[in-house]
């Protein structure tokens, strides 16, 4: 049986987070493309999907997205600053702190969205 010890490490589960919130961005920006596209070419829908948009299960989406967006943003920064600085062993608390600054940008989006 092989045993992977990299996935025990802390920062495995930054890797795994910045993986899939980079997937689930490429997935979210052709539907992104094509309600701003109904600006220009149906504007009539385009007001009846900012009107289902108010829905409270589409503003915990919302929260979901801009969480997605700020754990892949901070991410990508600490993956920079592992090509290009050297980092001591504090990683996990650098990892970590990017995360929870995540979450609180996104749950500030959250509460001036409701």
């Amino acid at each position: 049986m092989i045993r992977h010890a990299h996935r025990s490490h802390g920062l495995w589960l930054a890797f795994i987070l910045h993986r899939l919130s980079g997937v689930a961005l490429a997935l979210f920006l052709p539907v992104h493309f094509y309600v701003l596209s109904l600006a220009l070419t149906e504007p009539a829908r385009l007001d009846g999907f900012l009107n289902w948009t108010d829905r409270p299960l589409v503003k915990a989406a919302e929260f979901g997205l801009v969480f997605l967006l700020a754990v892949h943003i901070f991410g990508g920064l600490r993956l920079m600053a592992l090509e290009f600085l050297p980092w001591p062993s504090r990683q996990k608390s650098f990892a970590a702190g990017a995360v929870a600054l995540a979450l609180f940008l996104s749950g500030g989006f959250l509460l001036s969205a409701m």
